[in-house]
């Protein structure tokens, strides 16, 4: 059997999961971050993106984040999400509607602080992910 580590996913909602995994995957906001067992230890902001999980060899899940931060050790990594949705759950059409509020949002925060601006980007960015994961799912 594979080296594992145990991964929890924790929303402002509930506890999305909580068990051993091969591997998992996060939208760092560097890039994506492949993580095995025995990864160094670190503590890394997220973005929009998918989390995927591998178990048993394959890929078993995939959850869609709107940002947060991750959490991890050697025998574990904990991600506390934004907002956590698994992708088969997605809507392209609320993934649409999101897009346009945080592109409005963005436009709107043109003439205020880079901090308001970065914080509207971000929020446009976890929105064109969340719609590209519902048009795959």
């Amino acid at each position: 059997m594979a080296d594992t580590f145990n991964l929890e996913l924790v929303s402002p909602e509930k506890l999305l999961l909580s068990r051993p995994v091969e591997m998992v995957t996060i939208p760092a906001w560097e890039g994506e971050m492949g993580i095995l067992p025995k990864h160094a230890p670190m503590i890394v902001a997220l973005r929009g993106g998918l989390i995927k999980v591998r178990e048993g060899g394959r890929d078993t899940e995939s959850l869609f984040v709107a940002g947060g931060f991750a959490e991890i050790t050697p025998d574990r990594v904990t991600v506390l999400a934004d907002e956590a949705t698994p992708v088969a759950e997605l809507s392209r059409a609320d993934a649409e509607s999101r897009l346009t509020q945080a592109e409005a949002e963005l436009n709107a925060a043109a003439a205020e602080s880079e901090a308001l601006r970065e914080k509207a980007y971000g929020r446009v960015l976890a929105a064109r992910a969340m719609r590209d994961a519902a048009t795959a799912a």
